[in-house]
């Protein structure tokens, strides 16, 4: 059985790997397009002599060396949290040892843990993965954007009197990616895979096309050049910075790809194809700015030889569609596992393959990112406006990602200072100097991305500490359980026949509906089932372990369930009806009555839990929050709702 396995994984592998290509690599693969072009002709453009193009090609080998290859595809990619990376992944490995930190019996390592940090140092690890979070969503607004913008711009360069149809163009072209969003990675990534191999086949041969002619490009390999080169430029190489790092902007939605892909077939995919087409491109370019013919328009449309040129401007369209679907994808996933860990509202979730559960589809996160994309087109009308705003948002990501990483590899790994610290400062090493020189662009336009991550955090932090705050409300208004339990023996109460299932997030409390079922009807059922739905710390959750019962009082007729689910899970009454067939308590979907609170939010009549504009947030979030019965796919018909008034 093992060895039939091991032959589907092999002859599987090449096919994975493939759709990987379209998935994965679509950011960074695209990235040759606008890199050199703004480092040499953008708004702040160095001059093309030999010191500085063979800098700047030092600077893109040893980025893509380091934050890549060693950085991602050595490190980062190891943690993940039961198959799921992303920066929300770090959060969940990270949650178990910040828990077991405030325990009494802590071990050495924790302790010393808490004397090197602090505790309060430990609670903004959350908030740290939070902003890493926002921030690869605004990378994935721009991405788009000024993927197939820069790419639409290649038919100024064919027929300069057609350029007033880029805007128009790359407009349609976005407004049918994001429509194709609902068929799912699969399809897509089918369809996708195989134009992806052939541009980064392109991108290697168009490279080698150029490096014959002038192989002294390859000298560029050396860090020397780099250090001459900031010698020759000083702050106006370090200003350029913020140009350079075009070239890794898609490491962060690599990882968080890492739930739809093996880590196998994303190491392959980059080691064996990417990593050596994108250096071949990118020396390529650099070979001809060395050989001395005049910088016209975009290098990269200046190396491809003229009978390609309009063949290769098709494949660079089709191209950056597929880079805009790597950042598409990786705001899906991390969307699904904050909407779990409880940082954003309930909405839809479709899953788009039944093989697959990480591959799938919001609705609600399509819609904003495709108006959002549209807006930004219609704003900057040309990718060279785009580029300020770029690189911010990703240098930003990964400078927290480095730090969860260490605070994994430290303390929850054990690894030793001696390894976890030398490879953190490596990192940094890089990933400072790059967001110091895009700090510098925000007035240019970087206070996009930085705008558009306040935005979301503040809609993410009111929604936890909104519903941190209701579920105090609900414990200080809730009874015991063990005391609604003596009541129920002492007082006569008309029991209803039948199962009624209680929804509630503490098991030891008595949930609202039922005690004002009571209040109002004065009756409640025979069976009375207490139901919790908790979010484990892995993405999945096997069947098996998915519901565990706990029976309170069996004279009583009340039990208490929970359902278990992982963070990449949606939770579903089917399956857990399915799954309590393994329990002494079945609950039939179709035979039972669901109570479920419905919340009426009002403002505190003592001091606010929050400003009004923060309150107004949060009821407006709720109100448009998926109710339970929908996104539990509970039978409307089997739903009966009570309301509560709560202060806030």
């Amino acid at each position: 059985m093992a060895v039939g396995v091991q032959k589907t994984r092999r002859k599987s592998m090449p096919l994975l790997l493939i759709t990987a290509l379209g998935i994965v690599y679509g950011d960074i693969g695209t990235s040759p397009l606008y890199t050199l072009q703004e480092c040499f002709n953008g708004p702040h453009a160095i001059a093309v002599n030999p010191v500085n193009v063979l800098g700047v090609l030092s600077l893109i080998f040893w980025s893509l060396t380091v934050i890549i290859t060693i950085k991602y595809i050595i490190f980062v990619t190891r943690a993940d949290n039961h198959g799921e990376g992303g920066t929300f992944a770090l959060l969940a490995l990270l949650r178990g040892f910040i828990e077991n930190a405030s325990r009494p019996d802590d071990s050495s390592a924790e302790h010393s843990a808490r004397r090197l940090l602090g505790r309060r140092i430990f609670r903004a690890l959350p908030y740290l993965s939070l902003c890493s979070g926002a921030l690869l969503y605004s990378d994935g607004i721009i991405t788009p954007a000024i993927s197939v913008l820069s790419a639409v711009e290649g038919i100024g360069i064919i027929a300069p009197q057609a350029s007033g149809i880029i805007v128009p163009a790359t407009c349609i072209i976005l407004f049918m990616l994001f429509m194709l969003q609902k068929r799912g990675t699969t399809r897509i990534g089918g369809l996708f895979g195989p134009i992806m191999l052939l541009w980064f086949c392109s991108l290697a041969g168009i490279g080698l096309y150029n490096i014959l002619a002038t192989p002294s490009v390859l000298f560029a390999i050396s860090p020397q050049y780099a250090v001459s080169y900031f010698a020759a430029n000083h702050l106006h190489g370090i200003i350029v910075l913020g140009t350079v790092v075009l070239c890794i902007t898609g490491g962060e939605a690599l990882y968080a790809d890492l739930g739809h892909f093996s880590r196998a077939s994303i190491r392959n995919g980059w080691l064996l194809i990417a990593c050596p087409a994108l250096l071949l491109n990118y020396f390529g370019q650099g070979a001809l700015l060395l050989g001395g013919r005049p910088l016209e328009h975009n290098p990269f449309y200046q190396a491809v030889p003229p009978p390609l040129l309009i063949p290769m401007v098709i494949l660079a369209t089709m191209a950056t569609v597929i880079a805009s679907q790597a950042m598409i994808t990786g705001v899906y996933s991390l969307t699904q596992q904050a909407v779990n860990l409880g940082f954003l509202p309930r909405m839809r979730v479709v899953h788009t393959s039944p093989d697959a559960k990480g591959q799938i589809y919001l609705p609600t996160i399509n819609a904003l990112l495709m108006v959002a994309c549209l807006s930004l087109v219609l704003i900057f009308r040309n990718s060279g406006g785009l580029a300020a705003a770029y690189g911010l948002a990703a240098t930003g990501a990964m400078g927290m990602t480095s730090i969860l990483f260490f605070m994994v590899s430290r303390f929850v790994w054990r690894w030793s200072l001696f390894i976890a610290v030398p490879l953190l400062l490596l990192f940094l090493f890089f990933e400072l100097p790059f967001l110091g020189a895009n700090l510098i662009k925000v007035v240019d336009g970087g206070w996009l991305p930085m705008l558009a991550a306040v935005i979301l955090i503040t809609v993410m932090t009111t929604w936890k500490k909104g519903r941190a705050h209701l579920k105090e409300c609900f414990e200080r208004m809730s009874m015991p359980l063990s005391a609604f339990l003596t009541s129920l023996r002492q007082v006569r109460t008309n029991r209803s026949p039948g199962i009624g299932i209680f929804m509630t997030m503490n098991q030891n409390l008595t949930p609202m509906p039922l005690a004002r079922s009571i209040a109002l009807i004065h009756t409640v059922p025979e069976t009375i089932v207490l139901l919790s739905i908790k979010t484990a710390g892995a993405p999945y959750v096997p069947a098996e372990q998915r519901v565990h019962l706990d029976v309170s009082d069996k004279n009583l007729g009340v039990y208490r369930m929970t359902a278990s689910y992982g963070y990449m899970e949606r939770p579903d009454m089917e399956d857990i009806s399915e799954c309590s067939r393994q329990t002494a308590m079945h609950l039939p979907l179709y035979d039972s009555t669901f109570y479920l609170g419905r919340e009426t939010i009002l403002a505190s009549a003592e001091e606010p839990v929050m400003r009004p504009w923060r309150r107004a947030l949060f009821v407006f979030l709720s109100n448009n929050a998926w109710n339970a019965s929908t996104f539990f796919n509970i039978p409307t018909s089997r739903v009966v709702e009570i309301g509560t008034h709560l202060p806030l």
